[in-house]
Parts: structure tokens; sequence; C-alpha cells
């Protein structure tokens, strides 16, 4: 097996502070805007989103809630065992807001799908964007593009990528897993 780090340290830093200035730049103060992580792994990512977005812009109020998608999965029926859902933390109103949902990886685009479906269930947004920290080009089941990206990579099937967070796994860290050709 390989691995190669494709984001660490400083440059994973950086990249949410720049995906958080685009946001300013196309939200301004967040007034009409909610931030909406996709459980488990986007949660981690809308906190850092939100921190970033407090600390720059310190007189808004940056709403921000967590979605479970479990349910609204098209594959959930099909795993063995007993499905485990995350609860829904989202306290405020969506109706014709902004919504930004917010996860770690794009692969197939089936979890943004299901996000989609689930987040109906909380009223009509007036539109829906979507922020990776990784978008893995090239491998879509459904028409689904990103509108902020962190880092665009070119993967095979066979390829995994996994975010590591600092609240989970202690550090902050992207990396690229291959499995070796023997």
């Amino acid at each position: 097996m390989q691995k190669r780090t494709l984001l660490d340290g400083q440059k994973f830093q950086i990249t949410i502070k720049r995906l958080c200035h685009q946001l300013i730049e196309n939200h301004n103060d967040f007034s009409n805007t909610v931030l909406i992580g996709i459980q488990p792994r986007g949660s981690y990512f809308a906190d850092r989103v939100k921190h970033e977005l407090s600390e720059v812009l310190k007189k808004s109020v940056i709403q921000k809630g967590n979605l479970d998608i479990t349910f609204f999965r098209d594959d959930f029926r099909r795993k063995d065992g007993i499905v485990s859902a995350n609860s829904n933390t989202i306290d405020f109103i969506i109706e014709g807001k902004n919504v930004i949902l917010i996860d770690d990886v794009l692969w197939t685009g089936r979890t943004i799908r299901a996000a989609l479906d689930a987040l109906l269930a909380y009223g009509r947004p007036a539109k829906v964007e979507l922020l990776v920290l990784i978008d893995r080009r090239f491998s879509r089941h459904v028409p689904i593009e990103p509108d902020y990206i962190g880092l665009q990579v070119d993967t095979l099937v066979s390829q995994q990528v996994r975010v590591s967070w600092k609240e989970t796994e202690g550090e902050d860290k992207v990396i690229l897993i291959s499995e070796s050709n023997k």
C-alpha cells in the first residue's frame, strides 16, 4: 500500500482560509446564508469553516447545522446489519436562505444527492452551493459539481482519499492511498 500526502500542516490551514475568503466574496456578512455540514465527516469541516469565518467576520452571526443523510442514501437498505444514524442539528429555518452544503470529499456525488433530498425536509432554500475540501474528479455517478474546491485530484477507482481531522485523528491531513501492484 502506498500513501501520498496531498495536504497537511500549513497548506491545510491555508486551503481552509482561502475557501472562507471565497465564501465571503459571494455571501458578504452571511445574513442570508447558512452552513450545513454533511454528517459525519463534513461536520468537522463545517466547524472549521464557521470558526474561520467568525474570526474574519467578527460582527456577523454565522448559522451552522449538521445534516444526517443515512436514510436518504440510495444504498442504505443494501447494507448488512443495523444502520445507525447521526443526529440532525439544524435549529434554524432554511426557507429562502442560501445554503452552503459542506463535505470533506466529493467522489461519486451520491452523498450530495442524498443531502439535497434530506435538506428539503427543512424547507426550500433560495440557493444551494457545495463546498468540498477534496474533489475527486472523473468519478461522478450523478451530475453534481462543487462551487468551492479546496483541492482537485484525479484518482483511480481503486484509490482512496482519506481526510484526518485534528479533532478526531489528532492531525489535519489528506492522504491518497493506492494499493501497490505486486
